[in-house]
This record gives C-alpha cells, structure tokens and sequence, in this order.
C-alpha cells in the first residue's frame, strides 16, 4: 500500500510481509517524485516510474516487495519519456508507452516489440495507439490517425489490417490538413518543438496564423486529429503548437525550465514563435491571433497584455486570469499543507516568495495594456478554473472600456465535453476571428 502525508511530506511504500504491513520504502519530499503503476509477471516487485539520472528521462524500475529494493531503469530511453505502463487486468505490466509526438512501445516480448515497429514502418504517416489486445496478443485494436486519417479504429489480426469503425465517419480522410514537426531557437538558444497544421491546397507563406497554446501547463501536442487545430485549418489559417518550456514528454531540462517563468520565459517562447515564423515568410505579421485553453487561455490573456501589439485578437477559453485568487481557491479547497498547493507554488512561481509577483503576471492587473479585441469563454461549473477567472476579467476590461466579449456555456466544464458547447463555442470564435482577423 502507498501513502503520503501531506504535512510531513513522507511518502512511503508498505508491504503484507508474515502477515504485518512493513515499510519498505521511504522518502520525504513535498510532491510524489515516483509512481508506482502496476506488479511484475511474478508479483515480487511493484513497477516504479522514475527519473533516470543519467539523461533526466523517466525510466522503467521495479521495487522488490520483500526489501524495497530498486532495480537499474529496465525500460529507459534518452530521447524519450516513459509516459505509461501498459498492464492487464490485474495490473500486471507487460510493456510502456513512450512520450513523443507519436507514441511509441516496447514490451518484454521481443515478438511483440518487432510487431509494432513492421507497423510503423509501413504506415509511417499514421499514429498508431494500442487500445487492447486479445490474451494470446494475435489480436490487436488500435486507434489509427494521420495524413488521410480523422480516426479510425483498426484490428490487426493475422497480419493484416481491418477498419472496424471510424470515429468521425462525417470527416473523410481527405479533409483531414497536413501536421508537421517543426522546431525553432527561442532568444535563449532553447530548442522548441512545435507542430504545424498548413490548410489543404496552401503553402506555407505569408499566411494568417492561429497560435494555439496547450493547456496544462504540464502537457504537450500530439500529432493526430486535433478538432480544433484542424477546425482553424479548414478555415484558411496556419496553426501554430509551440511547445513551449514548460511542457511534458521532451525531458526534464524542457519541464524544469518552466519553472516559475509564467508569463516570462514561456510566454516568450509564444512570442518568439511568432517572429521566427513571420522571419521565415510562414506567417503573415498582421494577421496573426492567439487561442487557448485553461493554461493556454492564461497564455493567450498574458499575451494581450504582456505583448499588445503582436496579436490581431485573442480568445481565452476556460482561461486563468488572476493567479494570486487561483492559489487562494487551490489553499481553501486543500488546505496550505497540501501537495496540490506545493505542486503549483512550484509551477507557477517556484517558490518565489517576491510579495508581488503573482500580481505581475495575472493578466487582469494589466488589462490598460489591452489593444487588441478579446473573446472570454468560460464554462459555469468549469471545477478546474473557476468561472470567476474570466468573470472578474471580463469585468475589468470592460471597466477599462477595452474591445471585450464574454460567451457563458450553460453546464459548461472544463473540458467542452457537451457537443453543444462545443458547437457554441466554435460558432462564437468563428464570427469573433473572422471579424478581427
């Protein structure tokens, strides 16, 4: 059994051993540095996430449940992350999942490991992701998109492949507009990956631009079927997906330099992308606006005020404005000893005990910088952001007599879940950008 205790930071693994709970594992620390997913096939060791300190990347160990033992990283990769143990129904584990882009496995079954990579390799410009499998593993379900591809699911079976069904049936293949990887320089010399989604019979050159944001903001982009990147793409607009310092699945150097640099560092990466593009002749300089949600809606607010003049207008959707009240709302609803209230206090301000740095970055104490129009969206019973975060916002642009609009979803959550608010949303950013951009 694992516990942790919020107020000693211990965290700690115990073990049945001669019919008495024995710790076997111990270590203080203010969040939870190791996860522990799943038993080996014997069931002597639990499975252990972990940071392999030779390259920084997240690595595969066991635990031994007789003494705590941890083993050298089984699974590890310098380029890539191990992002999830894949585990049957009893939590055996029988393979990982890396990060990048596009998934990628390895299974301790060599057959298996030769299976995925003759499937890569034939479809190269698909994204394979494994659903399930059959017990004796001659069967297996994948979900499959890409170049000609809005999502299908497909059956490998006796070496060939079926579709079973397509999850957007209404969207043909070819519909479906071209992700590439790209990477630039920010000022800094850090390399950002990026993905790029260019409008079917276009090229790159001179276009009008979406940069989109993540949330998170410990999270990246994949390539695969992204509604809105691809919504923005059939319009005629160039979609920009810095994955700025900060973001998950490129190595802890990548996260770790996000450290307390919202609205600095990685609100430059945003910047910085905008202007390497419209260098390379990729982006239309006048004509480039700024969308996101949740973080990316704070990244998209901390641009309007951060950098007025680089965004033709901006669209928060589910977005943070004012962090002081976001970690006031974290400590009310845990409590200030809380993991939860450390992890955050660590993201956004590393433990910068600067009296009025949360004040500097939140986007609502700067909104007389605001040139460009703004359109607020906002869920009202979002339970991650308050719907007060752009409520507040609202408020005070519009106390500012700045360029505003503020779209309410009924039984709104974080995550547009309902199709309708979807719909409506995309309806209000559709009229709101083509207006302004």
């Amino acid at each position: 059994r694992e516990r942790y205790h919020n107020e000693s930071n211990i965290h700690r693994i115990e073990a049945r051993i001669d019919d008495k709970w024995q710790e076997i594992f111990r270590e203080e620390t203010p969040m939870r540095r190791r996860s522990f997913s799943g038993v080996t096939s014997d069931r002597k060791n639990l499975v252990m996430i972990a940071q392999n300190k030779k390259h920084g990347r997240w690595a595969y160990y066991t635990m031994s449940l007789a003494d705590g033992k941890i083993s050298e990283p089984i699974f590890s990769h310098e380029n890539k992350d191990v992002e999830r143990v894949l585990t049957d129904v009893n939590r055996v584990v029988y393979g990982v999942r890396y990060s990048g882009f596009k998934p990628s496995y390895e299974f301790f079954d060599e057959y298996l490991n030769t299976r995925m990579l003759d499937i890569t390799a034939a479809m190269p410009d698909y994204t394979f992701r494994l659903r399930d499998h059959s017990p004796d593993w001659k069967s297996m379900l994948f979900y499959v998109d890409g170049k000609q591809s809005s999502g299908n699911f497909v059956l490998l079976q006796n070496n060939e492949l079926e579709i079973i069904t397509s999850l957007r049936p209404e969207i043909p293949g070819s519909a479906v507009h071209r992700i590439e990887e790209y990477s630039f320089k920010a000022r800094d010399g850090l390399t950002i990956p990026t993905l790029i989604t260019t409008p079917k019979g276009l090229t790159a050159k001179s276009l009008p631009t979406i940069i989109l944001p993540h949330g998170g903001p410990e999270s990246y982009d994949r390539i695969g079927f992204d509604w809105m990147s691809q919504y923005f793409a059939n319009k005629g607009y160039l979609v920009v997906q810095p994955q700025f310092r900060g973001s998950k699945g490129f190595g802890i150097k990548h996260l770790i330099a996000g450290r307390g640099e919202w609205g600095r560092k990685m609100q430059d990466d945003l910047t910085d992308a905008v202007n390497h593009l419209v260098d390379k002749g990729m982006v239309d300089k006048s004509r480039v606006c700024i969308v996101g949600a949740s973080y990316g809606g704070y990244a998209a607010l901390a641009g309007a005020t951060f950098t007025p003049d680089l965004y033709k207008c901006v669209v928060s959707i589910n977005g943070v404005s004012d962090l002081e009240l976001m970690l006031d709302r974290q400590k009310d609803d845990y409590g200030s000893q809380h993991w939860v209230v450390s992890y955050w206090d660590r993201v956004i301000s590393k433990g910068n005990l600067e009296k009025d740095h949360l004040e500097n970055i939140s986007p609502i104490n700067h909104v007389k910088s605001v040139k460009a129009p703004i359109l607020l969206i906002h869920g009202n019973l979002d339970r991650t952001v308050p719907f007060e975060q752009s409520d507040n916002m609202f408020d005070e642009l519009e106390d500012a007599n700045k360029d505003v609009t503020f779209v309410e979803l009924n039984k709104g959550d974080h995550y547009l879940s309902s199709a309708k608010n979807r719909i409506d949303a995309l309806k209000a950013i559709d009229k709101f950008i083509v207006k302004n951009l």
